[in-house]
């Protein structure tokens, strides 16, 4: 026999080339069930039963993860961990159809408004202490002098309307930028924030096309006066996205 050869028809070579064929299939279905840990559906939009919905090779064994300053999370989290109703109905039979919603879609979070359940707990930068923060509290930071600074100017609603006045900007201690912007309203109430993203900073205005002045008042608001969490970044992040389509009926239904 050849150098090499294990029997007539098997040899090292052949032997090492069906190991790399084991590894790496096992390694395609690791990947695959760990790519579930995340947002993986296990319903059918419609609540119907659905073959089969842990997809192909199940879903993966749940782990404990240690966050790094303290406490654990579970993934996949297991059910329960979001039960929201969704306040919209399909608006044709099959699966996957557009949804219409049956409520105000801006405050149910439907569509392009929607947020998710994130934890009600702030965002940590490296050192333990709280990303996102005004400026009053972050003192060691300030606004670039050839940069507009906001604080004191009018904030303009699409129907050109002023809603209110910045009062103070919210800056991310991790990217050294403004996040949002803290808006005392015009009609009353406690102030709210208005994500940079959303707004045109131009003329001594701050401008907002994605909602309009009666959507100002249900902005959802923070617990903290001074902190934000996950949860309610990703709630007022989603009212102010919703507004672009949700914002006037005339923004409803297809451009032509």
């Amino acid at each position: 026999m050849e150098q090499g050869a294990i029997t007539g028809y098997i040899d090292v070579a052949q032997i090492v080339l069906y190991m790399f064929w084991i590894f790496f299939f096992s390694l395609v279905i690791y990947l695959h069930r760990e790519g579930k840990r995340e947002g993986y559906p296990t319903i059918s939009d419609d609540g119907l039963p659905v073959f089969n919905p842990e997809g192909l090779w199940g879903m993966p064994t749940p782990k404990t993860y240690l966050l790094p300053h303290g406490g654990s999370r579970l993934s996949p989290p297991g059910a329960g961990e979001d039960d929201r109703a969704i306040a919209a109905v399909a608006i044709a039979g099959g699966p996957g159809s557009p949804l219409e919603p049956t409520g105000d879609p801006l405050v149910d979070g439907v569509g392009p408004a929607a947020w998710a359940m994130r934890a009600p707990e702030p965002d940590l930068a490296t050192d333990g202490r709280p990303k996102i923060v005004p400026l009053r509290v972050a003192a060691d930071f300030n606004i670039a002098a050839e940069d507009d600074d906001p604080r004191g100017m009018p904030v303009v609603a699409a129907c050109g309307s002023v809603v209110g006045k910045v009062t103070e900007c919210w800056i991310d201690r991790a990217e050294s930028l403004v996040r949002y912007l803290e808006v005392e309203p015009a009609a009353g109430g406690s102030r709210l924030l208005l994500p940079v993203p959303f707004s045109t900073i131009s003329g001594g205005r701050v401008r907002v096309v994605s909602l309009f002045a009666q959507h100002f008042a249900k902005v959802p608001r923070t617990a903290h006066a001074d902190q934000v969490t996950l949860r309610e970044e990703d709630q007022i992040s989603g009212y102010f996205g919703g507004g672009h389509l949700y914002g006037h009926p005339d923004r409803l239904g297809p451009l032509l």
